[in-house]
């Protein structure tokens, strides 16, 4: 009888550390996402240090990708950190970068237990990280809430294993799968809702890509328009083959205050890239893919160079049309409005039915939301 207690009170001790330790990564987790968009070229960290159910600090990657998570939060924890449990939502560094290693720093700070959601595929990292904890006399789990950690970061993940930026393409479509009327006119397709939910998407990517057809025909100004989040709009890009763009459009103009990318061919005139250039945007050369337009995997090799993990695509159709082609739309965000255009406006994947998104066992659905008549599928590649 005695031995039957003793085993259920343990039992019971393993299950409310298990719940606790999932809540606790949660946190992390939530933490984490305050970063998306604002720490490429590193990945969005969330930590949390724990002693005896209450929290002592909690951190998640600045902007410009320094501090890391695992400093902020040992900061805010100070001396209370030591033989407490350290959250976190991904192995922490174990290299000399631009700044000291992560793991160097929680054993520093004396943690006794590390709980990490999943190891980092860099290869300067790789287990290193937590390699180094243990031999430290760190207690380490590793797998907590992994699924979670994976998709947030995906950019980080897609970058180091492919070199190319996880890529997110945003669709808002009408009831017969259009997205502008006759002629490419703009057409409103959501309402209020719906709009805010797409802003949000912009200030949690690293960068927006359009192409030069759709920045000529609209003249968009591509920044995040909620309220008092205009400093977390992306880098703006625009795939331009023959440097296109007009110096008085609203992106270019407002190129030395939001960051504006043009990726021209190699072939495009040099008098065209400097009259760009000294209007203050940056442009970036690939090797032409056709006579008209750029290869998009040479597009994403050139944004990963320079240190973009989560690419939002937002248009117009022949550009959603070859990311789909080339398999490498990992996510699609399709909004649905409640109204048709009709038969002569745009298809939202130009020639590609859109059935290739969502009829096809290429995706898989992976969340829904409604916004009064209007509905947003996310749809992610399997």
């Amino acid at each position: 009888m005695i031995f039957r207690i003793l085993e259920d009170q343990l039992g019971q001790k393993i299950r409310e550390q298990k719940e606790a330790d999932r809540r606790f990564m949660e946190q992390a987790l939530m933490l984490g996402r305050r970063g998306l968009g604002r720490t490429w070229p590193n990945p969005a960290v969330g930590a949390v240090v724990v002693k005896d159910g209450v929290i002592l600090g909690r951190g998640w990657t600045q902007p410009g990708g320094r501090p890391h998570g695992e400093p902020e939060a040992l900061r805010q924890a100070g001396e209370a950190a030591r033989g407490a449990t350290l959250y976190v939502t991904l192995e922490p560094c174990s290299h000399f970068g631009k700044t000291p290693p992560c793991a160097d720093a929680v054993i520093e700070a004396g943690i006794a237990r590390v709980v990490s959601a999943i190891e980092d595929p860099n290869p300067e990292v790789t287990g290193k990280g937590h390699a180094r904890l243990r031999a430290a006399g760190i207690i380490v789990d590793v797998g907590l809430c992994a699924t979670e950690a994976a998709y947030d970061h995906a950019g980080h993940f897609r970058r180091v294993r492919d070199r190319r930026p996880h890529v997110i393409l945003k669709l808002a479509v009408s009831t017969d799968d259009k997205i502008a009327g006759a002629g490419g006119k703009p057409v409103t397709v959501t309402g209020e809702a719906a709009r805010r939910r797409a802003h949000l998407l912009r200030a949690q990517s690293d960068a927006i890509l359009i192409g030069v057809g759709t920045a000529l025909a609209d003249d968009p100004l591509l920044t995040c328009r909620l309220p008092g989040m205009a400093a977390r709009s992306p880098v703006r890009v625009v795939l331009d083959p023959s440097l296109r763009l007009v110096t008085s459009s609203k992106l270019v103009q407002s190129a030395r205050e939001t960051p504006l990318w043009l990726v021209g061919s190699e072939l495009a005139e040099a008098a065209a890239a400097a009259r760009l250039g000294a209007a203050g945007a940056q442009i970036i050369r690939v090797p032409p893919g056709t006579a008209t337009d750029l290869d998009p995997s040479a597009v994403l090799h050139a944004l990963a160079d320079k240190g973009i993990t989560r690419l939002m695509v937002e248009g117009g159709s022949r550009v959603a049309s070859s990311f789909v082609k080339a398999g490498l739309a990992d996510e699609v965000w399709l909004f649905r409005g409640s109204e048709a255009i009709g038969p002569d406006g745009v298809d939202a994947l130009d020639a590609l039915p859109l059935s290739e998104i969502t009829q096809s066992p290429a995706f898989a659905v992976r969340a829904s939301e409604s916004f009064g008549k209007d509905t947003l599928t996310i749809y992610e590649r399997t």
